[in-house]
């Protein structure tokens, strides 16, 4: 198939992409400067250009390709706006088609969790943050009652290749000598390596019937002084760790630091049964361990 992908040059959109190449797909990636754009070609991607500010860019670039993943966030106060304008029009583009669209929501969608991980089928309670993607994803998957063959798959915290939030606790071990972790550290993160969540983007574009969910997450969840420490043995600061009193963190962070705070318990059984998805890669306290080794 010829794909767009959008954020193909981000953490979870390259992986994809990388995974979709080796597969035998043709992946197109959306540019939205001539520096991502030369980075895609290096890595052997077509190009088109556009943004997800730009609909009617996105709309051509939609209409152009067998499937679309969209993996793009801007990661700031404008994530919510742009990626409902974008995702509506991908549908709009994509209306009677019976063309595929992979849509990346997140765990963060449930809330904190009991000791009972969430399902697919949980409640969803999204922490603040979030909580305009309820809203879309309902949209998103009622997409296939106008020709669209859609799927969201809800990322837990992703890792791997030098990205991801975690990789913010080591950078600031580097600098600082100490990681800080949000709250008390005793809440869970569910994780997932980038890698291995490619793998299930792959399965769901290739597999997964209409209006599938899934979660991305693999592994035990664990509690976030143990990702800390781990980032900062890594970043050469010997294990220490000192906790950021969440009051103090959202003033920095904002409502990002209480999708850290989040404590998660979420299963990935549910890829694993359906689509035969295998993650295999090492866990995020294992892949900051050899970080430093990396570095050693």
């Amino acid at each position: 198939m010829r794909v767009l992908v959008t954020g193909a040059t981000g953490l979870i959109g390259g992986a994809v992409a990388r995974r979709l190449r080796a597969g035998g797909h043709e992946v197109v990636g959306l540019a939205r400067s001539e520096a991502s754009a030369n980075k895609l070609t290096s890595e052997g991607f077509a190009v088109m250009h556009g943004d997800l500010a730009d609909m009617a860019s996105l709309a051509s670039a939609a209409r152009a390709v067998d499937a679309v993943i969209h993996a793009a966030s801007p990661g700031d106060q404008n994530t919510a706006t742009h990626d409902q304008a974008a995702t509506h029009s991908i549908i709009e583009a994509l209306r009677g088609t019976g063309k595929r669209f992979v849509y990346t929501s997140g765990c963060l969608i449930y809330g904190s969790t009991d000791d009972t991980p969430a399902t697919e089928d949980s409640p969803r309670n999204p922490v603040e943050l979030v909580r305009w993607r309820e809203a879309l994803e309902d949209e998103v998957l009622a997409a296939a009652a106008t020709g669209v063959h859609p799927s969201v798959i809800r990322p837990g915290w992703v890792y791997g290749n030098w990205g991801g939030t975690a990789m913010m606790m080591y950078g600031a071990a580097r600098e600082y000598g100490v990681a800080r972790y949000v709250g008390n550290g005793q809440n869970r993160w569910s994780t997932v390596h980038a890698d291995d969540l490619a793998d299930l983007y792959a399965l769901t574009l290739e597999r997964a019937p209409v209006s599938s969910v899934f979660n991305g997450v693999h592994g035990a969840a664990t509690p976030l002084i143990d990702i800390a420490r781990a980032a900062s043995e890594a970043a050469g600061a010997e294990g220490r760790v000192e906790a950021w009193p969440l009051d103090e963190a959202r003033q920095s962070l904002w409502a990002f630091a209480d999708a850290i705070a989040c404590d998660q318990v979420v299963s990935g059984e549910k890829a694993k049964r359906e689509l035969d998805w295998r993650p295999s890669r090492r866990s995020i306290v294992e892949e900051l361990r050899s970080c430093a080794s990396a570095h050693a």
